[in-house]
């Protein structure tokens, strides 16, 4: 997967980056984590801060135009964003936490 910033615009009133991007790929069509996750990587920004507001596919291409917009701080993020928009963006939980939670009835079957 390979990005490409088209357009990097600093908007000062909103104290964010809105950046327009193409993502070419070459097997599936790449998550919105997947291009939210290179993108910080890329940027050296915290991944909380970045949202991913419109993915476009072309039929046939192997190339996604991306709009996204990076927050200097969490706050200014949560009262510009909509709420439907941060549900969107919210970062996966850890799979870990349901195997722990499986294994703690089996031990209280075996106390008993």
């Amino acid at each position: 997967m390979d990005i490409n910033i088209i357009k990097d615009k600093n908007n000062a009133l909103l104290n964010r980056r809105e950046l327009k991007l193409t993502v070419t790929f070459d097997d599936a069509t790449p998550s919105r984590n997947d291009v939210k996750n290179k993108l910080a990587a890329m940027l050296d920004v915290p991944l909380e801060l970045v949202i991913v507001q419109d993915i476009v596919n072309e039929f046939g291409k192997q190339e996604l135009k991306v709009y996204v917009k990076v927050y200097e701080d969490e706050d200014r993020m949560k009262q510009v964003e909509e709420a439907y928009v941060l549900e969107r963006n919210k970062l996966p939980e850890p799979e870990v936490a349901e195997e722990e939670e499986e294994v703690a009835p089996a031990e209280e079957a075996a106390e008993a």
